[in-house]
């Protein structure tokens, strides 16, 4: 009976060590997972960022060369202006599928 007895709490300390090691390790999954995502998208942000500012400059200075050319500085903004608008509703019309499906398997992909 003595014997059952030691076995029985040898199980039971078993069981409990393996519960809290199954639990340590499902929270060390997810913080590696929560740290991927957050590393990756600091990372493709800084990105995204440069190239917007790079841009940013890029029409500055074609719309000072097209005022230029059009005979007032003003109109240079204007026509570039109207440019990025343009392409922006194509973007928003034909893109969003594509970035919603793309930022969708991005984080399913790090998910996995």
């Amino acid at each position: 009976m003595d014997n059952q007895t030691a076995f029985v709490e040898t199980l039971i300390e078993r069981v409990e060590v393996y519960g809290k090691t199954t639990l340590e390790l499902s929270k060390l999954k997810a913080l590696k997972t929560i740290t991927t995502m957050a590393t990756s998208l600091v990372s493709n942000v800084s990105v995204i960022v440069m190239f917007l500012f790079c841009l940013l400059v890029l029409n500055i200075g074609f719309s000072l060369f097209l005022g230029e050319q059009l005979g007032k500085p003003y109109y240079g903004f204007f026509v570039v202006a109207a440019f990025d608008f343009v392409i922006a509703m194509v973007l928003r019309s034909y893109m969003k599928s594509w970035i919603k499906k793309s930022i969708g398997e991005f984080m399913i992909s790090q998910v996995l």
